[in-house]
């Protein structure tokens, strides 16, 4: 048995124990004594931050030169296989300015980043090959690296009060997204064309060793990916301008990310997503991002349905979500499900944030959201709704999927200015069910609320421009 099923059957013991105990993971009735939050304390103890040995892999011992020019990527390497060699322990980025390529993670390696040290990632799509097994948009292919990867890997961490620059910008990466707010100009090169035949490939079931994009192809690399791997940590770091996604891990368990800053406003710049990942700590860290702060995802249409492996018992804490599309968000590439999802005590604040809790999907991704407490937020202003649910994103009502969200629970929440308090919006043969706020106000709210095909929606003590609902 794997190591992935043993913990999901010791999860889902746990979870029979605690309805027997009289856990609710829907929205609880008021004389329930308990709610889905009882479980949190042991999904927090099954999330354990990896260690590491006592020594250093300092890589300027290994050929790393302080230039800017120099391209440090196999001196990095040098000193990443001869940690993992000796058994594990931390390569050292000492303070300067280090350039290098891609960088992959080997098992017991720490990546520390000391103070004022910063590795800036070359801008030549060159140094990321040869393409490696990734997902873009929640799709396996053959592509360019991520800038920092591992497959296959445990005990991994990239720790330090450094810096990682991706060094995207409008001359470099972003303009391959076809846009041009971000530097593309017509006739120029750009990932649309690929990114459809990405799709198509997978909804043909062309094996993924077949589906080889980078070199001559568009298709942006993710800043950190770890891939299959196992017991993950990110901590202290700052992050800044990505070619797209930021933090991804995908196929994952037991992960932290904590203390991290994000701050890069680029094109699909996500902050953190994890995909297809069970056991997940998000906790105090700063998100300023150029799309969804905080995404969760589990594979795209086809992808999705054939890995079919949810994202589970992910849990956030104590962040604070600036500019992007949405704070903490589901989908849209959710084909894989999703449960269990924790969020408390966000300060949720931007003139550039559209939406605080957003659940986006559509009837080709399908998939079953679930069992999702939030509580304890402060929204400041966000341009769209503070809460937003809605099944016709992006292609719409088009497939044969059709998406399940049921047992949101909400509860002490304030807002102070959007233009919707609550935006939902369900399919009539499924609509989104047993949504429970709890003590929540929304002020400055310009339209109040857009509900369609709801069941079950249960309002105590929620104020709206300083009217009870």
């Amino acid at each position: 048995m794997s190591i992935r099923n043993s913990q999901t059957l010791k999860f889902r013991f746990l979870l029979i124990l605690a309805l027997i105990l009289g856990v609710s993971f829907g929205c609880s009735s008021s004389g329930n004594r308990q709610s889905g939050w009882d479980l949190l304390p042991a999904i927090l103890r099954e999330i354990v931050p990896p260690s590491f040995p006592a020594k250093d892999f300092n890589i300027t011992e290994f050929g790393a030169v302080s230039d800017q020019v120099t391209d440090c990527s196999a001196a990095i390497q040098r000193a990443v296989v001869a940690c993992y060699n000796a058994g594990g322990g931390r390569v050292i980025v000492p303070a300067g300015t280090f350039l290098t390529g891609a960088i992959h993670l080997k098992n017991n390696v720490n990546l520390h980043l000391m103070k004022d040290a910063t590795l800036l990632f070359s801008r030549n799509p060159q140094n990321y090959l040869p393409v490696v097994l990734t997902r873009f948009e929640g799709t396996e292919c053959m592509n360019y690296s991520p800038f920092i990867y591992a497959c296959e890997q445990e005990n991994i961490a990239i720790t330090g009060e450094g810096i990682l620059d991706g060094q995207a910008d409008s001359t470099a990466w972003w303009p391959w997204a076809g846009k041009t707010e971000y530097g593309w100009r017509t006739g120029a090169p750009d990932s649309r064309l690929d990114r459809m035949r990405l799709f198509q490939m997978a909804k043909d079931g062309v094996p993924v060793r077949e589906r080889i994009f980078g070199k001559d192809h568009y298709l942006r690399s993710n800043f950190i990916q770890f891939y299959r791997c196992r017991n993950i940590l990110l901590e202290d770091i700052t992050i800044r301008r990505s070619p797209m996604w930021e933090i991804h891990p995908v196929l994952c368990e037991n992960v932290t990310v904590q203390r991290v800053k994000v701050m890069s406003n680029g094109p699909n710049n996500d902050g953190c997503d994890p995909e297809s990942c069970r056991n997940v700590l998000i906790k105090d860290c700063l998100f300023d991002t150029g799309d969804d702060c905080i995404a969760i995802k589990s594979g795209r249409n086809e992808d999705g349905r054939r890995l079919r492996v949810s994202s589970e018992n992910i849990v956030i804490q104590n962040c604070t979500m600036k500019d992007g599309h949405g704070g903490v968000v589901i989908g849209s590439e959710i084909s894989g499900d999703c449960h269990n999802v924790f969020v408390e005590n966000c300060t949720m604040d931007g003139t550039n944030l559209e939406k605080a809790l957003r659940i986006k999907t559509n009837s080709l991704r399908g998939g079953i959201v679930e069992n999702i407490y939030v509580r304890n937020l402060s929204i400041g202003e966000v341009k769209d709704a503070v809460i937003w649910i809605y099944f016709y994103y992006d292609e719409g009502d088009v497939g044969e999927y059709t998406p399940i969200v049921r047992n949101v629970t909400i509860k002490n929440i304030t807002s102070k200015k959007s233009a919707f308090a609550l935006l939902l919006e369900g399919y009539e043969r499924s609509p989104i069910s047993n949504i429970l706020l709890e003590a929540c106000e929304f002020n400055g709210v310009e339209k109040g609320n857009l509900l369609k095909h709801v069941e079950g929606l249960d309002l105590r003590n929620v104020y709206i421009n300083g009217k009870l609902q």
